[in-house]
């Protein structure tokens, strides 16, 4: 049986099996890999499927040493299969845009829905116990009668994040779409795919990040006014006083 408590892998680790290692492949693969055949050519489909076996392996083994979840693992999974998909059934370029939009636009339709439906997912992830100390924060909100601001907030919060994967959605398909031009399953497709991964974190996780982190500024300076408690009083498990 697998051990849940192994520990996470270092973010370098991540990087470098679900970004570097095969943007590297898909860019200079032809060079390394076209010896492996007697007449010396390349493969760009089989560089493809050498460069998409680092993070499907990589999730796989992970999955397997720790046996839990997680979604974004699964996301880029999914990501990483319609990649491959794309290159080996030799589809037009724009499918790519069209599946680097794809998994962020439904990331930010769920968080939307989550707060029309009444369950912010700010609200499930943030509220809890295990994160906050709620005991303090419910009672300073029950005595002030500030549920209505509390749940104005908690829906502004829920926008921005929201906002933030959609932001995610429009610069990941124009830089899909800037980039990748040559049909698949060829060598250019190949680099391009590369060129577009390597840019993805600068061009599109930046500013998202930006977004994200101003919704939690939101979130937890607004809840401090509400209640009159310390951001340290909310997030350490110190009674109000």
């Amino acid at each position: 049986m697998a051990n849940v408590n192994t520990p996470r892998h270092n973010t370098w680790v991540n990087l470098g099996f679900n970004v570097l290692l095969p943007a590297l492949i898909l860019m200079k693969g032809n060079d390394y890999l076209a010896g492996l055949w007697p007449d010396g050519q390349t493969r760009p489909t089989f560089v493809l499927c050498v460069a998409l076996a680092f993070p499907l392996g990589f999730g796989l083994y992970d999955w397997v040493t720790r046996r839990t979840w997680n979604v974004f693992s699964i996301l880029g999974l999914i990501s990483v299969l319609l990649t491959g998909g794309i290159g080996l059934l030799k589809l037009p370029p724009a499918w790519v845009a069209i599946k680097e939009a794809l998994i962020p636009f439904i990331l930010g339709l769920a968080v939307f829905t989550s707060g029309w439906v009444g369950k912010p997912l700010v609200k499930v992830l943030l509220l809890r116990p295990e994160f906050l100390n709620m005991a303090a924060i419910d009672a300073r909100i029950v005595r002030m009668r500030a549920q209505p601001q509390l749940a104005a907030v908690v829906r502004l919060s829920n926008g921005l994040f929201g906002l933030s994967f959609l932001l995610s959605t429009v610069l990941n398909y124009f830089l899909a779409v800037w980039i990748v031009q040559s049909p698949a399953g060829t060598e250019a497709f190949n680099e391009e795919i590369a060129r577009m991964t390597l840019l993805s974190y600068p061009v599109i996780v930046l500013p998202s990040m930006v977004v994200s982190m101003l919704a939690l500024y939101v979130f937890f300076t607004r809840i401090a006014k509400l209640t009159g408690l310390s951001i340290e009083q909310m997030l350490h498990n110190t009674a109000a006083r």
